[in-house]
């Protein structure tokens, strides 16, 4: 029998797992985020191609119910040298070619980028896609290895983005900003300078990073505006000794070169 979400008592797990071991999980996760986007009338995103399920550096951040039956939510975290370039690389390298510079500035240490953040209605108002999945993705991406970690915000997760310790990257379009998806909305380019220290992070986002951080199984009662949700969080990845963050870091060094000063499509930015 399915689990359906308590709103008086509401209690998910958020998982992680790299993308080509759970083809299942990422089929919903694909469901959820296409029913999320669609309804509010955009169809052309990065996030809206699917090869991400096959790419061996992409890890998966889902919000499920206890039975795992039911999806609310997830995010998604690209490393540089997997079998795509960056979400920002294909959605901005066309109106912006240093793009691909500035990612391997970054990608020679490791780097990645939190991309496809979404909840659905039903869990609304938690805190699930402002702030506590993202706080999930800086975390594994400590696990992963990466030293730094991007992200295209809209106006609303620019905050939460500033919280977990990113700062604008401002050589990525007209200051590190470009209009998406039409003329009266904005997407800001930010990064993770210091995966493993978040100097730039606020304390309190600091600790219960560094709390899933240390604890990668725990469950905790997380708050926002006065709204409680109990998250269990399954944050160690499995399958994690076949992963070689330098191996895909030479990756990212051939893709370099082969792709810059090319002309990549024209998919809208995916932004948080």
């Amino acid at each position: 029998m399915e689990v359906s979400l308590n709103k008086d008592n509401p209690e998910v797990r958020l998982r992680v797992f790299r993308a080509i071991d759970d083809p299942e999980a990422c089929e919903k996760f694909l469901e959820g985020h296409t029913h999320v986007l669609t309804s509010i009338g955009i169809t052309k995103v990065t996030s809206s191609k699917h090869e991400w399920t096959q790419n061996p550096a992409a890890f998966v951040l889902i919000v499920e119910s206890l039975d795992k039956k039911k999806v609310y939510g997830g995010a998604r975290v690209h490393v540089a040298g997997g079998s795509e370039p960056l979400p920002i690389e294909q959605a901005t390298a066309a109106i912006d070619p240093k793009i691909y510079d500035i990612v391997w500035e970054y990608a020679q240490h490791g780097t990645g980028e939190l991309c496809g953040l979404w909840n659905s209605r039903e869990i609304a108002g938690y805190g699930i896609g402002s702030i506590f999945l993202i706080r999930a993705a800086v975390a594994i991406s400590y696990q992963i290895g990466l030293q730094s970690l991007f992200a295209l915000c809209a106006p609303y997760t620019v905050k939460p983005g500033e919280c977990v310790g990113m700062e604008l990257e401002g050589r990525v379009g007209n200051d590190g900003t470009f209009y998406y998806p039409k003329l009266d909305l904005v997407a800001t380019s930010m990064v993770v300078k210091d995966v493993p220290v978040l100097s730039k992070a606020h304390e309190e986002d600091k600790a219960a990073i560094f709390k899933i951080r240390d604890n990668l199984n725990i469950v905790r009662l997380e708050v926002l505006r006065k709204k409680e949700i109990t998250i269990h969080y399954e944050t160690k990845i499995d399958n994690l000794e076949k992963w070689d963050l330098n191996e895909v870091i030479e990756n990212a060094r051939i893709n370099y070169k082969k792709v810059r000063g090319s002309v990549p499509n024209d998919l809208i930015p995916d932004i948080l």
